[in-house]
């Protein structure tokens, strides 16, 4: 993506918000994707990610706001009006026509020639590595052709904007980090703007030029993956993207030096036997400043392939989490005394105020939103008090489980063909 390009946006978003009865299920969003790039829309359930896909692609209305493709004010159009096609999480093939015909099904509808449509279906059938299934049915492929087939579908009518709802939560793990790859590949190829809507923060981060985090009907940072891993803005984003140890307050004060909230990562805390008389001190040369030690007694640990994850409680009762390869993780057991190390520079302050708020005039028209009120989240103690496989700071607030319900039920509707 080239930076400083004065281009208008593929797709520009100015205070666009979306109610469901009295859910306020889009809470005022301002949003610029540029062409060319590959931008994720990342939350929980019910955030908001999908109403923002389907008002972009023409099937929600916003309440309020406009939607813009390549500087065009498209917000009333509709969506065989606007030059951009959405691949869905069922794919929704036609399970009475062959692959090739499935693909060819948006011409079909566009008047173009048999011969041109066939030629063009063969043509994207092997941009995404499908060559030589152009008869079979889509009951004769696994689900990961599939995907390919309702891919190819999409980008043969060759639009400026491909939507992509979720469309590798049905595959299994193996399958979808291939895909993850192929994806990626494909629209180098192609050049086109893709915007990805996922809960999955390993899909976001390792596929996007840049990832908007929602939160309760809100955009809460957008930025490029590596700065949003190593940089969140909120507290929401540094639990909701990968897994962090928050500290703040009186523990972060007697830890850190001050009582204003930080982040860090799991990967920057090592763990030392206590009777290491050196544990942790070459890091930073003896007694160094610029390296954090701390006693903690191990509360747990789980091997989880890649890593081996240590949860661990400090004597004054703050649970942190460390993880490392399974080469570098001597065997601890529960019960075990250690010593904990990280560089003072991995403790990564959070802003103060820095819960999300909407702005000035969604919250004139709006009223106060609860949802984003620090109290209503887990996650504000003095640390992280993360378990094996769950992430505590994911909680999703009964407002958001009713737009979320009412996504659910709008995608029921939704048509069976992307043409």
């Amino acid at each position: 993506m080239a930076s400083g390009d004065s281009a208008d946006p593929a797709v520009g978003l100015r205070g666009l918000i979306k109610r469901f009865a009295e859910v306020e299920a889009v809470a005022g969003i301002d949003l610029d994707v540029a062409p060319g790039e590959f931008f994720a829309m990342l939350g929980p359930s019910g955030s908001g990610k999908t109403t923002v896909l389907r008002i972009i692609a023409g099937f929600e209305q916003p309440t309020s706001g406009t939607v813009r493709l390549g500087g065009e004010d498209v917000t009333r159009r509709a969506p065989f009006e606007r030059d951009v096609t959405t691949v869905f999480q069922d794919y929704a093939l036609f399970p009475h026509m062959s692959v090739v015909d499935n693909v060819a099904y948006g011409l079909r509808v566009r008047g173009v020639g048999r011969s041109e449509r066939r030629r063009r279906a063969e043509e994207t059938l092997e941009t995404v590595r499908l060559t030589g299934m152009s008869t079979r049915r889509p009951t004769q492929l696994s689900g990961g052709q599939r995907q390919r087939v309702a891919l190819a579908r999409a980008l043969v009518v060759r639009p400026s904007v491909l939507l992509l709802d979720e469309p590798l939560g049905a595959l299994d793990l193996k399958l979808r980090e291939q895909m993850q790859v192929e994806l990626k590949e494909i629209q180098r190829h192609v050049g086109i703007t893709f915007v990805f809507v996922t809960h999955d923060q390993e899909e976001a981060l390792s596929m996007s030029d840049r990832v908007a985090v929602f939160e309760g009907g809100r955009v809460v940072q957008t930025d490029a993956p590596r700065e949003l891993y190593h940089r969140p803005a909120t507290e929401f984003v540094a639990g909701f993207v990968g897994t962090a140890n928050l500290l703040r307050g009186d523990s972060a004060q007697r830890l850190l030096g001050s009582k204003q909230l930080h982040t860090i990562r799991p990967e920057r805390i090592a763990v030392y036997r206590l009777d290491d008389a050196d544990g942790g001190r070459d890091e930073g040369g003896a007694g160094s400043r610029d390296v954090v030690r701390v006693e903690a007694t191990v509360a747990d640990v789980v091997f989880a392939g890649a890593v081996v994850r240590h949860l661990v409680d400090t004597d004054d009762g703050v649970r942190l989490v460390a993880t490392s390869p399974p080469s570098e993780s001597p065997t601890r057991h529960r019960g075990d005394r250690v010593v904990l190390t990280w560089p003072l520079a991995a403790a990564v302050p959070i802003p103060a105020g820095a819960a999300p708020t909407a702005p000035e005039w969604a919250a004139a028209d709006a009223g106060a939103d609860s949802r984003t009120d620090p109290s209503r989240r887990t996650g504000s103690t003095a640390a992280l008090r993360a378990a094996p496989g769950l992430d505590p700071t994911s909680t999703v607030s009964d407002a958001d489980a009713d737009a979320d319900a009412d996504a659910d039920a709008d995608a029921d509707r939704q048509p069976q063909e992307t043409s």
